[in-house]
């Protein structure tokens, strides 16, 4: 074999760091507690009922688990119940937010790239990988693209084989 037929892997060769915003994932499962069900005829919160409920739940059941508190049924709902449940979750869940499961998912990315050290990054050429088995949250790739933006020579968005550049620094 001459050097004619040496395959050479140019992506390899090229600095570029591949950064999978997958990898941030948060843990825990993602559970969506709607006290829709906790109605008086679907309409109407009633303050012993939901004391009663709050009482008799076991939340140890939301030990480690990330919770969506949120009511889907178009009611008036006070907020001392949600304060209430807050108060209940508090020493079980690792995460509780007002909100659907959507919401919760971008809070969680919020809370994992403000915790990551963008320092890595500081001079490279990244690609933010645009593919992947795991949905990732658009407002997670903003954020991550504003906090890169600041230490990156290059931004882009793809896979090597087809990228979308995104930013260049000026020299």
């Amino acid at each position: 074999m001459n050097n004619q037929d040496t395959i050479v892997n140019k992506v390899a060769l090229s600095g570029l760091i591949t950064f999978d915003l997958a990898a941030l994932s948060p843990k825990g499962d993602r559970i969506l507690l709607d006290i829709k069900d906790q109605l008086f005829h679907g309409l109407i919160l009633r303050e012993k009922d939901f004391r009663e409920f709050i009482k008799s739940t076991d939340w140890s059941q939301y030990q480690d688990k990330n919770v969506a508190i949120t009511c889907s049924a178009d009611a008036i709902i006070p907020t001392w119940a949600y304060m209430l449940l807050a108060n209940k979750l508090e020493p079980y869940a690792r995460e509780v937010i007002f909100g659907d499961l959507d919401v919760l998912e971008t809070f969680l990315y919020e809370k994992s790239l403000a915790d990551l050290d963008m320092s890595q990054f500081e001079g490279e050429r990244i690609m933010v990988k645009g593919c992947g088995d795991i949905k990732i949250p658009e407002s997670a790739f903003i954020t991550f693209t504003r906090k890169l933006s600041k230490v990156a020579k290059s931004i882009m968005y793809g896979e090597a084989c087809s990228s979308v550049p995104i930013f260049k620094r000026k020299l």
